[in-house]
């Protein structure tokens, strides 16, 4: 019960600290004591960027997390890359293949993703598959070791 709490926080803030780098790089807006303005306006675009961003990311992340989950991944990278890469995909989603470049804005979208992974990864990533139960050190399988 706990890890399903721990990958729906983990869900939510990856995809808020998401939402809120992308509106941070759009509108790079200073401490809120030098323009409380456009900070506000970031912080209110990022969140409605991350209900976005989620709204179109549960799927693959749905997926990406029930296979973290039955196989006990528990890899940094793993959480990272798969978070980059489900928002490099959404990010080209739709897009003529008529050029081998890359869409505009590519690399920004990595990023996002790989940050959403990172901190998905620190709430519930690192316990992937807990509820499985683990053995305790230095325990046995039941054979007597002969």
């Amino acid at each position: 019960m706990l890890q399903l709490l721990r990958i729906a926080f983990g869900f939510i803030f990856a995809v808020l600290a998401c939402g809120l780098f992308l509106a941070w790089g759009f509108f790079r807006a200073g401490h809120p004591e030098t323009d409380p303005v456009a900070f506000a306006t970031m912080v209110g675009s990022g969140l409605v960027g991350a209900s976005v961003v989620g709204a179109t990311a549960l799927a693959p992340a749905a997926a990406a997390i029930v296979l973290a989950e039955a196989a006990r991944l528990r890899s940094f990278l793993f959480h990272v890359g798969a978070a980059g890469l489900i928002a490099f995909a959404v990010w080209t989603l739709g897009t003529e293949a008529a050029d081998t470049a890359f869409r505009p804005g590519s690399a920004v979208a990595l990023a996002a993703g790989f940050i959403a992974g990172a901190i998905y990864w620190l709430i519930a990533g690192r316990t992937s598959g807990c509820w499985f139960g683990e053995k305790a050190a230095g325990q046995r399988d039941g054979s007597n070791g002969a």
